[in-house]
Formats: structure tokens, sequence, C-alpha cells
């Protein structure tokens, strides 16, 4: 293991605006912080918004920054990665910005019935062929996980260079009749002036330096509609 992920991690664990269990949660074991991130986290009652798989954290913090009468919360179990974020909100006094380290598997465990109101995933791995369709964090287990806590009608935000994870998660959100708000192919490439689309993350420059579109896929999710494609639950990655 590198000087610098050793470095960081211990770093990591300096901030206030981190939450790091000291070990992994099963589903059934709650952690103190679920149900009281306004209050105890945030201090304030503002709608908190999940970016699951933040990496280094860019459109945690870039929403934060953007958009103060939100409350912002990355969550990743790479904390090397998430280090930068962290750092960045420190460095920054971003107030309403916190972080998360847990896998997503164990979220559940951190967060209350209808304590979310929204939630971003950013290039998550797209677990590409039909064998690993149960991996991913927009299949139908993933997604009624996500109604445990989600408000009703509360939105999911898809932003991904992969057009198979793209057109399954559409085709899902169709099958399924959950609202669309906004579906692109070619995000980039439509030039639309949306401040919060242009956040870019580190990966999403590289993809457009390659010539990769980007595509974006936003929807609702409602409480009453119990997500259903085939799968009840997700693969391990010991699978």
């Amino acid at each position: 293991m590198g000087k610098n992920k050793l470095a960081r991690w211990a770093e990591l664990d300096t901030f206030k605006n981190v939450i790091q269990p000291e070990q992994r949660l099963p589903d059934s074991c709650d952690h103190p912080v679920k149900g009281k991130w306004k209050q105890e986290i945030f201090r304030n009652e503002n709608p908190i918004i999940l970016e699951l798989g933040c990496g280094r954290g860019e459109y945690t913090t870039g929403l934060s920054e953007r958009f103060p009468e939100n409350n912002y919360i990355g969550i990743d179990i790479k904390g090397a990665r998430m280090w930068r974020g962290a750092k960045t909100a420190n460095e920054k006094q971003i107030p309403n910005a916190a972080f998360l380290r847990t896998r997503i598997e164990f979220i559940t465990s951190f967060f209350a019935e209808d304590e979310v109101n929204e939630i971003w995933l950013t290039f998550p791995d797209p677990q590409t062929g039909k064998r690993n369709s149960n991996k991913r964090l927009t299949c139908p287990w993933f997604l009624n996980t996500y109604r445990k806590f989600l408000i009703d009608n509360g939105i999911i935000n898809l932003k991904t260079d992969n057009e198979e994870l793209f057109k399954y998660t559409r085709s899902l959100a169709e099958m399924n009749k959950l609202p669309l708000i906004r579906a692109n192919s070619d995000l980039h490439g439509e030039n639309y002036p949306d401040d919060i689309l242009s956040i870019r993350t580190h990966y999403e420059n590289i993809y457009i330096q390659e010539g990769k579109k980007i595509h974006f896929l936003s929807f609702r999710l409602m409480k009453n509609t119990i997500i259903e494609d085939g799968f009840s639950k997700p693969a391990t990655s010991g699978d």
C-alpha cells in the first residue's frame, strides 16, 4: 500500500465532515447518524442530496458551492479518492458538504425513511454484459433500496459514458412507468447551458478527451412502485 494512500486515510480521520464507521455495518445494524443528518451534521432543515460512488467528490463539492440551500453527501468505499473531495470542502469551508465512507449495499444503515430528496450517480461502474446487470447501481434491487429512504417522487440522476448502462436504465424506468425528467444521449454535444451538468468529474474530462459521448438520465422514483426486472438482490463482489 502506497504511503500517499496511508497518509490520506490518516488525514481523512481528522476531517469533521467525514463519517467512517469503524467496521462495515450489516443491513440489520443502524449507524447512530441515521435519521439525524439534518440535526447533527448540517444543523439545518435543508433537503439532502446524495452522490453515490462519489470518487473524488467533484459533484458533491461542486453542487454544494452552487446550491447552498441544499445539503450534499458524497458516498464511496474508497477513502483515498474521497479524501480529495473532503479536503476541498474543508479548505473552502463549505458547510453543506459531507462525506460517508461505506459500501452502497449498506446504505440503508445510514439513512431513514424520507431523509433524502435526490440521488446522483456520476459515472458508476457500468458492469457491462447481461450477467452483470444485477450489480449495477440502477438495477431493480438498488432502486428498490433507494425507495426506502428517498422521499416520494425523489429524483435519480445518472451521468455516464457507457451507452449500455444508459439504455438499460432508461428501459428500466420506462418499463416501470417511472416519470422521465430528462434523457440526453450526447449531453455536451447538445450544448445545454445547464449549470448543474456543467460540473465535470476527473474521469469525465478524460472520456471527453477520448471522444466519448456523455449520457444523462433523470427520472423520479415513487414510493408505491416496486421496481421489477427479474432481479431480487445484488450479486456480491465474490460472485
